[in-house]
């Protein structure tokens, strides 16, 4: 997963933020931290939750948290008193605030060719990132589909060297592959077909050619 927010970039492959281009000085304990608030966005995160992934079964002062706290938002370049990126919820913990968007890393074929992922959605075409690209009712969803029996982070696809996968996201009506409601995490393939509420949407892998386009939209007309 690569995330650009204002101007950082999280890889968690690679382990490393980069702002503006630059690597940020984090340490292990700081990235595991950040990495925790970004895949829990937007909901907030407890102290004790936090203390539990990043110390398991070890007790260590509450000052060790609040530093790592001021060394991300120094690395960040974030304030705490108008915070942008990290924002803290008094009394109980912290919490991933800044727009984020997927940052696509160039993927191959066996023959070296680029490929690009697009879901086919009647007319359109809706272009998908590497790493994770949501589906649901929430705008900032790469499939925004409006309609109400789409619950507002509905599934996800996730690109990463080892393909493409589609996983539900607790949806309350459910996400289906090939007539099939899904459980955990499914692999798709080209021309895989995937039904979330009213939208039909075909997978389609393509060679990069230079040429090809990507639309952001709602319902197809």
């Amino acid at each position: 997963m690569r995330l650009r927010f204002g101007d950082c970039v999280f890889d968690a492959e690679t382990r490393e933020v980069l702002r503006s281009d630059r690597p940020a000085a984090i340490s292990p304990k700081a990235f595991s931290l950040l990495e925790l608030l970004i895949a829990s966005r937007p909901a907030a995160v407890s102290k004790a939750s936090i203390r539990e992934r990043l110390w398991p079964g070890v007790h260590v002062a509450e000052a060790n948290l609040g530093n790592l706290v001021v060394e991300l938002r120094a690395a960040l370049g974030d304030d705490a008193r108008r915070p942008r990126i990290i924002r803290t919820v008094p009394r109980f913990g912290y919490a991933f605030r800044a727009a984020a968007s997927p940052v696509s890393r160039v993927e191959t074929d066996a023959g070296g060719a680029a490929l690009v992922y697009r879901l086919i959605w009647g007319r359109r075409e809706v272009a998908l990132d590497t790493g994770d690209n949501l589906i649901g009712r929430d705008r900032d969803a790469v499939v925004w589909i409006d309609d109400e029996s789409v619950s507002r982070r509905h599934a996800r696809i996730s690109i990463g060297t080892d393909g493409v996968s589609i996983e539900d996201l607790g949806s309350k009506n459910g996400t289906y592959l090939g007539g099939r409601k899904i459980r955990g995490r499914v692999r798709l393939g080209h021309h895989d077909v995937v039904k979330v509420g009213p939208a039909t949407l075909r997978l389609r892998v393509m060679r990069h050619t230079g040429s090809t386009r990507s639309t952001r939209s709602k319902s197809p007309p």
